[in-house]
């Protein structure tokens, strides 16, 4: 019997989305994303505690960040035939451990090698999850499972660095991390017991779709993977979109301390973050079929953003801006991890595998060297100039996403289900 594209559409529609897998995925996401960008909410506590300026205690982020760049790809090979499931239940355990140790430290060496313990977690967890979430939904949904589980994402930074910088403020910088391993704790039980096996799931599709039955036990060489026409121009968005943005969200409480904000840090990330929820709720509704016309959008927004940032601490405009930042960076996680997937299948779903793993790594070393790079410009030359630097890759990522207009972040257009025929 052959089974027509309006069946298999019906059928998508039937099952759905598996929910309960993806918001487990998506709180794992949460829990990654917040223990990497925690530090920005509470620098000024950290810094006092530990007796450092702001830009040395900025390389908690820097640091974690490398963890993540020197070991997702390695990792990635390494564990390639190693089950999904407890490979990232193990993950999230080094999480557990990594933010306990940097909650307990004594000192500053101490918080740096806690910080690279969890960017090396988080190295493993950035290379299965995309690839998970993708692999557990219907057949067409694809983009709209990686959303869903990209919602953590917004969801750290609207809700997590903003509580964290309150519990900074009223409890200790160190309470706040305790409170993640908490959760973690927590996560892990959700994740044994709601998130099926990948490999599981991927006989299942064989059988509906005639994929490859264990995708993640094959892999496919770097220099392959990069040659598959549209994932450089994709890999070289993701380095300067996330330099830029790091550049100034590390160190955003001293810049808003220089505009006169600084009591509000947790109020500005607040409305960032929900910016970032309005911003991936629209991108998941729509990335499978717009996703070039949606990363043009958010390349638009950040760079205005940011230039308006250099421009003037005005009160309003600063609140303005953080507004219109959420809503260019927000989806943009989702938007570069669904291109760099679509570009890959073109090849292989090894392929798409291996593109995630090499976005994870240039992901986390653009965050380090975004750490770093806005540490020495906020010290030598103050925050303004850090903005300026955020705006300017901003631009060139705006430039590359519009050169590459070809084979990368392209849009896909409806198509209308087809009236079923008979003999």
């Amino acid at each position: 019997m052959t089974t027509t594209s309006s069946d298999t559409q019906s059928r998508t529609r039937q099952v759905g989305l598996p929910w309960s897998a993806l918001l487990a995925l998506g709180t794992a996401v949460f829990i990654t994303s917040l223990t990497e960008t925690l530090p920005a909410g509470v620098l000024p506590e950290m810094s006092a505690s530990l007796g450092t300026s702001s830009g040395a205690a900025g390389q908690a982020v820097t640091v974690y960040a490398a963890g993540t760049a020197l070991t997702a790809i390695p990792l990635a090979t390494a564990t390639a035939s190693v089950p999904r499931k407890p490979l990232l239940l193990g993950a999230m355990a080094v999480f557990l451990v990594a933010n306990t140790l940097t909650a307990a430290a004594p000192g500053y060496i101490v918080l740096l090698a806690g910080r690279f313990l969890a960017g090396v977690a988080a190295g493993l967890a950035w290379a299965i999850l995309a690839g998970y979430a993708r692999r557990i939904a219907p057949a067409g949904l694809e983009g709209r499972a990686i959303a869903a589980a990209m919602t953590g994402i917004p969801v750290a930074l609207s809700l997590g660095v903003p509580a964290g910088a309150l519990i900074g403020e009223q409890v200790g910088w160190r309470a706040a991390f305790g409170a993640v391993s908490l959760l973690t704790l927590a996560v892990i039980g959700w994740i044994s017991v709601s998130v099926p096996g990948a490999r599981q799931l991927a006989i299942e599709h064989a059988g509906t779709n005639g994929s490859d039955p264990a995708p993640e036990s094959a892999k496919s060489p770097l220099r392959q993977t990069l040659a598959v026409p549209g994932v450089a121009p994709i890999m070289v968005t993701v380095t300067t979109f996330v330099l830029g943005h790091t550049i100034i969200y590390a160190y955003i409480a001293p810049y808003l301390q220089r505009a006169g904000l600084g009591p509000a840090t947790d109020a500005v990330l607040l409305a960032f973050g929900v910016a970032c929820l309005v911003s991936i709720w629209y991108v998941g509704r729509h990335v499978d079929r717009r996703l070039r016309t949606l990363m043009v959008t958010g390349s638009v927004l950040f760079t205005f953003a940011t230039a308006a940032l250099a421009v003037s601490t005005t009160h309003a405009i600063v609140w303005v801006a953080a507004v219109l930042w959420g809503l260019g960076w927000g989806g943009a996680p989702t938007l570069l991890q669904t291109a760099a997937g679509q570009a890959g299948m073109r090849r292989s779903s090894a392929a798409a595998d291996t593109a995630q793993a090499v976005l994870v790594t240039l992901w986390n070393a653009a965050m380090a060297f975004g750490g770093i790079i806005g540490g020495l410009l906020l010290q030598s030359s103050g925050v303004t100039v850090v903005a300026v630097s955020a705006a300017a890759l901003g631009a060139v990522s705006l430039l590359i996403v519009a050169g590459a207009r070809h084979h990368a972040f392209r849009n896909t257009q409806a198509t209308p289900c087809p009236t079923p025929t008979h003999p």
